[in-house]
């Protein structure tokens, strides 16, 4: 019997410094175990359908996203064509102007980079049904000027001016036809108080994880569901004769 070659699809997620935390790269002190919070309370037995790839970068906005997605995502093999691909960006971007300008990304330019981000991935195969845009999250401004503060600098964003970009966001997808999920408004819903999303008014706490992945993941799981497994089940593997279930096809 001849033993072949799994192919894994994959599910990408490129994102600023959000993600990469979520994932467990984290902030000092956050010692939340987030990663296994996915992979083992989100995916279950889809990780026997699919690989997740995590690429988050710390300060990053839509402008150096654009310029590093070629080398994130190709054309020609199974891990570069991905089932689904989130995009999440913003809060960077909407960075004031006079406070933090190598991070600011004026809104035309940031809603025209994501949609440049779409269209590539429509030439490499990716098409608009597999992406998911996520709109930044909402600032809580009171702790995130203690932070600049105890940085020696100004408050450098506005919850305002984040709804700008997370509205341009929603333009994006609704012009490209891709998913999105409004992450700056579900967190404000009803004028809930949102701070404790956050860990520093900026950055998602462990809970503000929970609360992405719980919105995030319907809209992953539409995408995924389908998939077949590419190993079976552990109850269905041939006792005599494991060999029979776990090479070949599986279908034994």
């Amino acid at each position: 019997m001849a033993d072949l070659p799994l192919s894994w699809n994959a599910l990408r997620k490129a994102s600023c410094s959000f993600l990469a935390e979520t994932w467990g790269v984290g902030r000092a002190g956050q010692d939340e175990p987030r990663e296994h919070i996915l992979t083992e309370g989100w995916l279950g037995d889809r990780k026997q359908k699919c690989d997740v790839l995590n690429r988050g970068f710390s300060g990053y906005n839509t402008r150096w996203a654009k310029i590093i997605l070629p080398r994130l995502i190709k054309k020609g093999n199974i891990l570069d064509n991905p089932v689904a691909v989130t995009i999440f960006f913003g809060a960077n971007d909407s960075a004031l102007k006079d406070e933090n300008p190598k991070q600011h990304i004026p809104l035309d330019e940031y809603v025209a980079n994501l949609k440049s981000i779409v269209q590539y991935l429509r030439s490499v195969d990716v098409p608009e049904n597999r992406v998911i845009l996520i709109t930044p999250p909402p600032l809580c401004e009171a702790a995130w000027e203690k932070e600049c503060l105890a940085k020696g600098c100004k408050l450098n964003r506005l919850n305002s001016v984040v709804g700008e970009y997370a509205s341009g966001c929603l333009r994006v997808a609704r012009d490209c036809g891709t998913d999105v999920l409004d992450l700056w408004a579900l967190m404000q819903q009803d004028g809930q108080d949102f701070s404790s999303y956050l860990s520093d008014g900026l950055h998602l706490s462990p809970k503000g994880n929970e609360f992405l992945f719980s919105h995030l993941w319907p809209l992953i799981e539409k995408k995924v569901s389908s998939l077949p497994l590419l190993l079976p089940y552990w109850r269905d593997i041939a006792e005599a004769k494991p060999e029979l279930s776990l090479l070949g096809d599986g279908d034994h």
